[in-house]
């Protein structure tokens, strides 16, 4: 598995398969090892949890709990199921790379593979 993703956190993204199929959402993380990302309140999971105190308390004194009961959270998706969403022309797009030179340094940008667009990903 490559370790080296095209999608990183805080990018938008559309799902192609399963049951959030064709839905947009922010990258909360990127986990390359397992060459997954996890998107906010897509690919939602529910799992039961018991009460249990903080770890850090904000306040001093009594320990705050942290609620037990059924809880939903977002789950890992694999990165062949998601696809990024261009920022510019607003469309999911495959990334691409190209190389500038700025004052004699080589930098790679990813750009939106779409012919009509073809604008920078990251800004």
């Amino acid at each position: 598995m490559a370790t080296k993703l095209k999608i990183k956190k805080g990018d938008t993204v559309q799902i192609l398969s399963g049951k959030d199929r064709g839905k947009q959402g922010r990258v909360l993380t990127a986990l390359p090892r397992e060459g997954k990302v996890v998107v906010e309140n897509l690919n939602l999971i529910k799992r039961a949890t018991k009460p249990r105190p903080m770890r850090d308390p904000s306040r001093m004194g009594q320990a705050q709990m942290l609620p037990g009961g059924i809880i939903e959270r977002p789950a890992p998706i694999q990165i062949s199921n998601v696809m990024l969403v261009c920022p510019v022309c607003k469309r999911p797009t495959r990334v691409g790379h190209e190389v500038k030179e700025v004052k004699g340094e080589r930098h790679s940008t990813r750009v939106c593979r779409r012919d009509d667009c073809r604008q920078e990903v990251d800004r």
